[in-house]
């Protein structure tokens, strides 16, 4: 079976192993505080064009997500995030475990506006509710939808005005930053931003995600929160040696752009045979929307999900690409369309 299932199916890129393999034997400081973490720090500062920044790497997504959340706020407050963001579905109710209400507001195409923003605000006036206090937002987000400057801009000054923290999961950070539509680079999200991650396991790393601490009050006693949520690894410097491959040169960049481009070629074969999407194509995440029928005859070659059932006859299912997939695979999905297209219901 060939998997469009998710972008973590594979290990690791092999200079990221090569380097790993080459560390194997140091006797390197525990705790994140050795020198390959040292020297990733260094180039991610480098891409960010700031020095003022804390930056820690956290083994999983939900785990920062989850650390981030519970660190920054008080008992009391709440976060806004999108109805169809990661924290809200996919985390098994890991922040509301926290003590912390996820506010979870109507999204457009998967992202969260101004204007959602303000309305939960409106809505939570007093004592009697939690007090919104941060905005959880990722990019790309979870139906691969992308943040322009304009959006991303948009946020961060609601944000300040009304005092909420801006928290950008960047989980698939890689995708949104080297696709098409995108007008974004770090130095922009880490002015916009007060924290961020960049994703390392959806983009060619065993594991490791780098947490971005912008907010000077923020960045205190932070180690102390890791450790007591469990995200302090003895061997920290394995994540650390995973960065320093991504960022010595462009190789996050260049995952990212692959995955992209596979992602690509199947977008364009789709349109050409005339399906519709449920959500705009624009990353690795694609969510076209195809008759239960070929989704059957798929299903026997090509492992993916389905997302939901748009009518008898049809359903919106998930195809996502990763730094490692195979053109020759993307080839065969695209033949498989083809040869089973003729004949079916297009909506």
């Amino acid at each position: 079976m060939i998997s469009f299932m998710n972008d973590y199916s594979e290990g690791a890129h092999p200079r990221v192993l090569e380097l790993l393999m080459k560390s194997n034997f140091e006797q390197n400081t525990g705790y994140g505080e050795d020198i390959h973490s040292e020297k990733a720090k260094g180039y991610i500062k480098k891409k960010l064009q700031r020095e003022d920044v804390d930056i820690h790497f956290i083994p999983a997504g939900t785990q920062t997500n989850l650390l981030t959340i519970s660190s920054f706020l008080q008992p009391h407050h709440g976060v806004i995030a999108a109805d169809t963001g990661h924290i809200n579905v996919h985390e098994t109710g890991a922040i509301e475990a926290t003590g912390h209400k996820v506010i979870a507001m109507p999204g457009k195409d998967g992202k969260l506006t101004p204007d959602a923003i303000k309305k939960a605000l409106d809505y939570h006036r007093d004592e009697h509710m939690v007090k919104p206090k941060m905005v959880y937002i990722s990019d790309t987000t979870e139906l691969g939808t992308i943040y322009t400057k304009a959006e991303l801009t948009a946020i961060h000054d609601i944000c300040k005005k009304n005092n909420l923290l801006l928290f950008l999961d960047g989980a698939r950070l890689g995708s949104a930053l080297t696709c098409k539509g995108n007008d974004l680079e770090l130095k922009d999200i880490v002015k916009l931003a007060d924290v961020f991650y960049i994703g390392g396991t959806k983009n060619g790393a065993l594991l490791g995600e780098a947490l971005v601490i912008c907010k000077e009050e923020l960045k205190e006693e932070f180690r102390y929160l890791m450790k007591q949520r469990g995200a302090m690894l003895a061997k920290g410097f394995v994540i650390g040696i995973q960065f320093e491959a991504l960022f010595l040169d462009d190789l996050y960049y260049e995952l990212a752009e692959h995955a992209n481009q596979m992602a690509e070629r199947i977008t364009h074969a789709l349109k050409a045979m005339g399906y519709a999407f449920s959500a705009p194509a624009c990353s690795n995440q694609l969510f076209p929307i195809l008759p239960n029928a070929l989704v059957d005859k798929l299903s026997k070659e090509f492992k993916f999900s389905i997302q939901e059932k748009v009518d008898e006859g049809h359903s919106v299912v998930r195809f996502v690409t990763s730094w490692a997939t195979k053109e020759e695979n993307v080839d065969k999905l695209i033949q498989c369309l083809k040869s089973e297209t003729n004949g079916t219901t297009i909506i």
